[in-house]
């Protein structure tokens, strides 16, 4: 059999790999690194998550893929509870795999549904995932302009690039500024349109200025909302999280993802009913990020540069000086210990960026215990 010769597609080096050569600089030091490049929780979940994880007595059957009964009603019941917004747990809402694999096959699923449109509206500063997802599903990746303040200007958008569109992305608390968009002119924009506007909301626990929000207090027609555990809850390693609104979206979106054996394990879903049911593991883990945030912004100060707090969600984007994130990356690993992520991970397209150039920041991601970071800020000072 001859050799198949490439002519694609070849996937891209995943951007975390990257910085494995500062990692091993880093990890010379006394004490080793500080990673603190990756959005990864390092706190435990709740015992009581814990436990029905492991006492659910569902191993042995398939789980629902829209989720178990139990899992959509605890899902729709915090949603209420959290936002005040009531969705029907029988028609508005289904589970997902965690949401970056739903983020990451959303665009193939209404590629198929509407085979005249081919693209994917996304942030230009943001998760590089919903470009991705673009990508692998053959569609045309388009960034949408952010405002000084990393904030989505859906008013940016061309009318072509509407008529075409699938879905636009929007992720607030946006990862990786922390910015808050305005949801309610993202949904109306996507309705004038006729486009799903499909609303990131991971972050929504760590809104700092104000209280957390949601597109559906907007109204259910036309948006999704996405919401995971992962960061929730410290439960990034069982992969749960839902997906609510648009009771046409969600039937469709249901059945497909049934045919492609989309399956949240039972007793992950049996863990996550434990985990939306309870607020007060969440509120003690938000008061860890804040003082970690705060901690981070003494490391910035002390590399020479400075940070506001964010908006919402557990980064600090720093502006790196002489706006070189990858020589303030070098720095901080080799001083401190400190691994971060320049900016340019979170910018497919360059010449599509709003007034702020990302690749001029690094991002600081608040999940290492105070003490490590502490122990960073030390070995600055120290100098």
């Amino acid at each position: 059999m001859g050799r198949l010769v490439t002519k694609g597609f070849v996937p891209p080096v995943y951007p975390y790999e990257r910085l494995n050569s500062l990692r091993a600089e880093a990890a010379k030091l006394p004490g080793g690194a500080i990673d603190c490049s990756v959005g990864t929780p390092c706190d435990p979940p709740p015992p009581q998550v814990v436990e029905a994880l492991a006492a659910s007595g569902t191993e042995r059957g398939y789980p629902a893929s829209i989720g178990s009964p139990a899992f959509r009603e605890a899902s729709a019941a915090w949603m209420q509870c959290r936002f005040g917004v009531g969705v029907d747990p029988d028609t508005e809402v289904a589970a997902c795999i965690g949401t970056k694999e739903f983020v990451v096959s959303l665009p193939r699923y209404l590629r198929l549904r509407y085979p005249g449109r081919d693209t994917v509206l996304y942030p230009s500063v943001s998760y590089p995932s919903y470009a991705m997802g673009a990508t692998l599903a053959g569609c045309r990746a388009v960034p949408v302009a952010v405002d000084d303040q990393f904030r989505i200007d859906v008013d940016s958008i061309t009318g072509r690039d509407a008529r075409r569109a699938l879905c636009l992305w929007v992720n607030t608390p946006g990862n990786p500024a922390g910015a808050l968009d305005d949801l309610g002119a993202a949904a109306a924009w996507g309705r004038r349109n006729g486009v799903l506007v499909a609303s990131d909301e991971c972050y929504a626990e760590f809104t700092w200025d104000g209280s957390p929000r949601t597109i559906l207090e907007h109204g259910t027609e036309g948006v999704l909302a996405v919401h995971s555990l992962s960061k929730r809850s410290n439960m990034a390693g069982v992969r749960a999280g839902f997906y609510a609104g648009d009771a046409e979206l969600v039937n469709y979106l249901r059945e497909c993802r049934k045919h492609a054996g989309c399956m949240v394990p039972g007793p992950v879903q049996a863990a996550a009913v434990a985990a939306w049911a309870d607020q007060d593991h969440v509120d003690e883990q938000a008061a860890r990020y804040q003082r970690r945030l705060g901690c981070l912004a003494g490391i910035a100060e002390a590399a020479g540069s400075s940070a506001s707090m964010p908006g919402g969600a557990f980064y600090l984007w720093v502006p790196a000086p002489a706006r070189d994130a990858w020589a303030f990356a070098d720095t901080l690993a080799r001083r401190a210990g400190l691994i971060v992520s320049p900016g340019e991970f979170y910018c497919e397209q360059p010449e599509r960026l709003g007034p702020q150039d990302p690749r001029h920041f690094v991002r600081m991601a608040a999940v290492q215990p105070l003490k490590r970071l502490e122990l960073a800020k030390a070995r600055l000072l120290a100098e």
